[in-house]
């Protein structure tokens, strides 16, 4: 793509209100735009990143055996009346409006009703199950402060799985792979090594829930984590009987400012039951039908990136996510575009492009540090300089975002580094 003709531009300074690094440097970079607090437009840009994060989750749910669907983001009220979870002094964040007849609904929050639901048409036998169903969708919660940038949003894109197992054996079997998925989706996204399973507080359905925290002192939560088994703990949860379940000492733990980035929970039956969700078992016995829930937010994780990988001159994307694999900058001699160096970067534009790359060619006319500033602050892994002194050497500039390094290069040489 030219830059030329992407219309977002970056800026110097990000919206006076904006507090959060994360949509700081979103908006300042041209990925992002903020319509109101807590809800954010995702521009070209962004959208490369958000797609990019969600293939890498699509792929990995796909993998234990998840079915993908759409579920409305119109919920029925009656549903919400049988689980006892309609009332906002049950849930407090519903956004609830009602139709031209009168009829009340509400904008999707979560999906354990509406997909249960359908279930219930589908799931007779013991032979129907397991089930493994996600979704990838546009949520709304009424928060009352949203002051994370993307990271908690009113309106926000999430992954919501849901499993469905005849028993417990089968449901800690699924539970155990969507977990371990869990733990491959944050490496590939570039934040596993700051990633903990923790512990958390079950509510009514298990003693233990799971969260997914990755360690940012943006965080909203307190982690503590056993360094010797990777182990961690919500402060929540903090107690001397929990480190007893455990196995860990209180005295090895170390605090740690976390953001959550995903969550798992045993459901058991609670929304089986009341909306008749069950199935006959192999004595020809009616049985509700075991679940759990599994939540991964993409644009949670984008803002987690941010936070957590990018330095004083801007965003620092990891290869897999990044909208663009290489930024290649042309600083153009007397003669513009159509002199020399012009020529020899659309050149290498076209190859580059040919060979399946993605790249961010940066063909405006623009002074050198204008240039190498958008460049950084936009994040790219790779960046290439072709100018008129590289040219004289028959080389190239690279350099590579994350740790800075700056190197001459043959563009012969620059296959191999690519292919690498």
């Amino acid at each position: 793509m030219r830059q030329s003709q992407l219309f977002t531009k970056t800026r110097k300074e990000a919206p006076k209100d904006e507090v959060s690094k994360n949509a700081q440097l979103l908006i300042r970079a041209g990925y992002i735009h903020k319509e109101m607090a807590g809800v954010y437009s995702f521009l070209p840009l962004g959208l490369r990143v958000m797609e990019k994060i969600t293939g890498i989750i699509r792929e990995e749910m796909n993998v234990v055996g998840g079915q993908e669907l759409s579920l409305t983001a119109l919920q029925d009220k009656s549903l919400w009346e049988k689980t006892d979870r309609w009332d906002d002094a049950k849930v407090d964040n519903w956004f609830k409006t009602k139709l031209k007849n009168g009829t009340e609904v509400g904008l999707g929050m979560t999906h354990e009703e509406p997909l249960t639901a359908i279930m219930a048409e589908y799931v007779s036998s013991y032979r129907d199950l397991p089930i493994a169903a996600y979704q990838f969708q546009t949520k709304f919660r009424n928060e009352t402060r949203a002051k994370s940038g993307i990271m908690r949003g009113r309106e926000f894109l999430m992954k919501d799985m849901y499993t469905f197992s005849k028993d417990e054996k089968e449901h800690a079997a699924y539970y155990a792979k969507i977990h371990d998925a869990y733990i491959k989706i944050f490496k590939r996204l570039g934040i596993g090594d700051t990633t903990h399973a923790t512990f958390a507080a079950g509510g009514i359905f298990s003693k233990y829930s799971e969260e997914f925290q990755t360690e940012s002192e943006a965080g909203e939560d307190l982690i503590y984590v056993d360094p010797k088994s990777g182990k961690a703990l919500n402060k929540e949860v903090l107690t001397d009987e929990v480190l007893a379940d455990l196995g860990l000492s209180r005295a090895d733990l170390v605090e740690k400012k976390s953001i959550e980035v995903g969550n798992i929970f045993n459901l058991g039956t609670k929304f089986s039951e009341p909306l008749g969700l069950t199935y006959l078992n192999e004595k020809g016995e009616k049985q509700p039908v075991i679940m759990g829930c599994y939540g991964l937010g993409p644009s949670r994780a984008m803002g987690t990136i941010v936070e957590v990988l990018s330095d004083e001159n801007g965003i620092v994307w990891p290869k897999s996510v990044a909208p663009f694999a290489i930024h290649l900058v042309v600083l153009h001699d007397k003669e513009g575009k159509d002199g020399t160096v012009g020529k020899a970067a659309e050149e290498l534009y076209s190859d580059l492009t040919k060979q399946g790359y993605e790249v961010l060619f940066d063909d405006r006319e623009l002074r050198p540090g204008e240039k190498f500033a958008d460049s950084d602050l936009i994040g790219i892994p790779l960046r290439i300089v072709v100018s008129e002194k590289n040219l004289a050497e028959g080389k190239l500039e690279l350099k590579h975002r994350a740790s800075g390094k700056v190197e001459k290069i043959t563009e012969a040489e620059l296959s191999a580094v690519l292919a690498k």
